[in-house]
């Protein structure tokens, strides 16, 4: 089986797949302080949760916008698997074409969604991930990364606002019954829920007039994407398991390297 990671700024992704399948995955929050033993600990727990022994496991690939996590991930799965994980970066096949400034600028997070997207729903593409950053990827139908954009998260924003602002308060992210809120929290939600939609809405409509890419497919993924996706019409496919995918593509990819 294939443990796959993706290391976010908040959260750890770890999916395990057996072939194609994805047979269990499971979210952890992202702690730079934590030690190789702590999340070999974590994650033999989680394994005996569905019945599954570390050594089940032949296979490893690290993604990560974390650098600091990756030696202590590395790490781990060497001590505790006795694998060295494949760690997407410069020099791995991805199967795109970056066509970027610097092509090393780009987040890994953002590679292994757009692999996904254009090995599973082909034809132009539009990859949006609701993340502690919300980025939207443009990927051509031959393969192209053209781009993109990347704007503050859904959480980032309300954090944001009640950090800086003494009077406003931690809210919970849902739709407010109006757009014209009655109070504190009703008008934060109305702010950042429309606020994000519009955001989701005008970049798509900006993005098919530049690339013209007129019939694109937006494909979005991301922990908090369903707060937004619900309440507009732009979105053709929600994909939680993309960034997960995205890993288990690229390792086969890989797998003859690794051989070697």
């Amino acid at each position: 089986m294939l443990l796959a990671m993706d290391v976010g700024n908040s959260n750890i992704k770890f999916g395990l797949f057996e072939g194609s399948n994805l047979k269990a995955s499971w979210r952890v929050g992202s702690d730079s302080k934590k030690t190789a033993d702590e999340y070999g600990v974590i994650l033999t727990d989680l394994f005996k949760s569905k019945n599954i022994k570390l050594s089940e496991v032949d296979g490893a690939i690290l993604s990560s916008v974390i650098p600091s996590l990756n030696y202590t991930l590395t790490h781990m799965v060497e001590y505790y698997i006795g694998k060295k994980p494949l760690v997407v970066g410069n020099g791995i096949k991805t199967g795109l074409n970056i066509k970027y400034e610097n092509p090393r600028e780009v987040g890994s997070d953002r590679i292994i969604n757009s692999v996904a997207a254009h090995k599973k729903y082909g034809g132009d593409l539009i990859v949006v991930d609701f993340g502690t950053a919300t980025t939207f990827n443009v990927v051509s139908a031959k393969g192209e990364f053209l781009g993109g954009a990347i704007a503050p998260g859904i959480k980032l924003s309300v954090d944001s606002l009640a950090a800086n602002c003494v009077k406003l308060p931690k809210i919970e992210l849902q739709m407010p019954k109006s757009v014209i809120g009655k109070n504190t929290v009703t008008n934060m939600q109305s702010g950042i829920v429309y606020g994000y939609i519009g955001l989701l809405e005008k970049i798509i409509s900006q993005i098919k007039i530049e690339s013209h890419f007129k019939n694109a497919k937006v494909i979005v993924t991301g922990g908090l994407s369903e707060v937004v996706v619900n309440h507009t019409d732009v979105v053709d496919i929600v994909d939680r398991k993309l960034s997960l995918n995205g890993l288990r593509i690229i390792y086969d990819m890989n797998r003859t390297e690794l051989t070697l």
